[in-house]
C-alpha cells in the first residue's frame, strides 16, 4: 500500500499516538476516551481520532480553522463526536475542563506562545489525575541548521544553532525551535515521565521532490527509513520536528 508524500509529515506520529491512545483505554476499561486537541486547527488529528471512535474537543484560536473542522468532520461522518471550541494555549483552562482528558495534543503550539511552559503546564493540567496522555509536536533545531546550511545560507545556519530560541535571524517565520532535551525538560518539570521521543521529517524536507513525486514505491521506501531513524538519538537531533509523548501516572 503507498500513500502520498504528504502523509509522510505526520505518519511516524500518528503510529506512535494510535498506540498510546489504545493503551490507555486498555488501562481506563474504556473504547471511548476523552481527548482535548490544543490547537488542532481543521482537524487532522482530531477526525481520523473520532474515526477511531474517541470524543475529540479542538481548541482553536481561528474560527476559520474551526469552520473547516466541523466541514471536515461532517463529511468523515464523525460529527458527533468532534466539538470545536474557540480560544488559545493561554487560556485553555477556560474553555476545556480541568482533569477532564484522558490525552491532550499540543501539536504546532509551543513553537508560537509566548510562554512554552505554562502552555505545557495548562494542558497538564487538563489530564485526568489518576492518569493521561500528552502529545507535543514541535519544530526541531537542528533541522533548521541543517536547512540552512544544506541551502547555502552557512552564516544564518550558525545563527540558529548559537540563539537562544533557534531562529536564523530576524525574517526567520518560526518564533521558536526546540532541541530534544529542552522539549524533554519542559515536560518533566510538570511531572510527567517522558516515554517516546521521535524526530519527524528526518529525511522528508531534504529529498528533493523530484526524486519522489512521480514513484509512490520512492514516497513508501521514504516513509519506512524516516520510520527506522524516527526514535534513534543522532537522527532525531537534526529533524524538522519533534514528537515526544510522556504520561501522566
Amino acid at each position: 500500500m503507498t500513500r502520498p508524500r504528504a502523509a509522510l509529515r505526520t505518519a511516524v506520529v500518528w503510529e506512535v499516538l494510535r498506540d498510546a491512545l489504545d493503551r490507555r483505554a486498555a488501562r481506563a476499561g474504556r473504547e471511548a476516551l476523552e481527548v482535548l486537541d490544543a490547537g488542532g486547527g481543521s482537524g487532522h488529528f482530531a477526525v481520523p481520532l473520532a474515526g477511531l471512535g474517541h470524543r475529540v474537543t479542538v481548541v482553536d484560536p481561528s474560527p476559520n480553522a474551526l469552520f473547516a473542522l466541523e466541514r471536515r468532520a461532517a463529511e468523515e461522518g464523525v460529527a458527533e463526536r468532534v466539538q470545536g471550541v474557540q480560544g488559545d494555549a493561554h487560556g485553555l483552562l477556560d474553555v476545556a475542563e480541568r482533569g477532564g482528558y484522558d490525552a491532550v495534543l499540543c501539536h504546532g503550539v509551543l513553537e508560537y506562545v509566548d510562554d512554552p511552559a505554562e502552555s505545557v503546564r495548562n494542558a497538564v493540567a487538563a489530564l485526568r489525575p489518576e492518569g493521561g496522555t500528552l502529545s507535543v509536536l514541535a519544530a526541531g533545531l537542528g533541522g533548521a541548521v541543517f536547512a540552512r546550511a544544506l541551502a547555502g545560507h552557512f552564516t544564518e545556519a550558525r545563527h540558529a544553532l548559537e540563539d537562544p530560541d533557534g531562529r536564523w535571524g530576524s525574517a526567520d517565520p518560526m518564533p521558536r525551535r526546540f532541541s530534544p532535551e529542552h522539549l524533554s525538560e519542559l515536560l518533566v518539570a510538570t511531572g510527567l515521565e517522558v516515554g517516546v521521543i521521535q524526530g519527524v521529517r528526518i529525511f522528508g524536507d531534504l529529498v528533493p521532490g523530484a526524486l519522489v513525486d512521480s514513484d509512490p514505491q520512492a514516497v513508501e521506501a521514504l516513509a519506512q527509513l524516516e520510520a527506522a531513524a524516527a526514535e534513534l538519538p543522532a537522527f532525531r537531533s537534526v529533524a524538522g520536528q519533534l514528537h515526544v509523548l510522556a504520561e501522566l501516572r
